[in-house]
C-alpha cells in the first residue's frame, strides 16, 4: 500500500501543460530580485520567508515573528513556477529554514486544484532534494473572501483551496516535511470565506490578519532559534 501511495504521489509531479510550466519574469519580479541582490547574502543562519504578495506585504518578518536573521523573499503576483525560477539562488546559501506559502496566484490562472497542488509540490520536492539540511515548513494557502468582488479570476474558486491544501499536506507527509495548516484560523465560522476583519480587499491581509499569522508561526521560530 505504501508503494502504491508513493507511486500516486509521484504521478502528481508529472508536468502539466507546457503553457503552465514556462515562466517569464515580470517587472515587479525583476525589481524584487534586484533588491534581494543588495541585501546580505543568505547563509546557514538565515530563515527565509518565501512566497508571493502575502509574504512580501508582511515586510519586516523579524519584527513580526520576534526573531532574527529572517529575510523576506516574497514577490507580489508570484507563482510556484516563479519560485522555482529563483530557488537556486536561495538554496545556494544553505538557509537554516524556509517557510513557503505559494499557490493562490496559480489558482487565479484557471488551473484546477490538482494542477496547483502539483506545481506547489514540485517546489517542495526541489527544496527537499537540493537542500536536505534546510528545515522546510510549508504553509497552507489562506481562504479568500469573494464578497469584496475584486478578484475576478478567483471568483467561484474558494471551494478549491481546501483541496489544494489537502493534496499538498499529503505530499508533505510523504516527504517528511512539516505542513502548517493556517487555513482554519482565518475562516469565518460555518463558511469557506476569509473573515472580513482579517483582509483589506478579500485576498490580502489586514494588520489583524498578519497578527494571527505571526502568532501561529512564532513557536516554530522559537524552536529554530533554540
Amino acid at each position: 500500500m505504501k508503494n502504491v501511495l508513493s507511486f500516486l504521489l509521484a504521478m502528481t509531479l508529472l508536468p502539466v501543460n507546457a503553457q503552465h510550466t514556462d515562466f517569464t519574469p515580470f517587472p515587479h519580479y525583476n525589481k524584487r530580485l534586484a533588491e534581494f541582490e543588495k541585501e546580505k547574502p543568505i547563509n546557514r543562519e538565515t530563515i527565509v520567508m518565501l512566497g508571493d504578495s502575502m509574504t512580501e506585504f508582511g515586510f519586516d518578518w523579524n519584527e513580526r515573528l520576534k526573531g532574527a536573521n529572517i529575510v523576506n523573499r516574497g514577490i507580489m503576483s508570484d507563482t510556484a513556477d516563479g519560485v522555482l525560477y529563483r530557488l537556486d539562488k536561495i538554496l545556494a546559501g544553505h538557509p537554516k529554514a524556509i517557510f513557503l506559502m505559494i499557490g493562490i496566484n496559480d489558482l487565479s490562472h484557471n488551473l484546477t486544484a490538482q494542477q496547483v497542488a502539483t506545481m506547489v509540490n514540485r517546489v517542495v520536492r526541489k527544496i527537499r532534494n537540493d537542500a536536505p539540511n534546510t528545515k522546510l515548513y510549508v504553509e497552507s494557502c489562506l481562504p479568500i473572501n469573494e464578497g469584496f468582488g475584486r478578484w475576478k479570476t478567483l471568483s467561484g474558486r474558494s471551494g478549491q483551496i481546501p483541496e489544494i491544501n489537502r493534496q499538498v499536506m499529503e505530499y508533505c507527509k510523504s516527504m517528511d516535511v512539516e505542513f502548517i495548516n493556517l487555513y482554519p484560523r482565518f475562516l469565518r465560522h460555518g463558511t469557506d470565506q476569509l473573515r472580513k476583519e482579517l483582509t483589506r480587499d478579500g485576498l490580502h491581509l489586514s494588520p489583524a490578519g498578519y497578527k494571527i499569522w505571526g502568532y501561529e508561526l512564532r513557536p516554530y521560530i522559537r524552536e529554530l532559534m533554540n
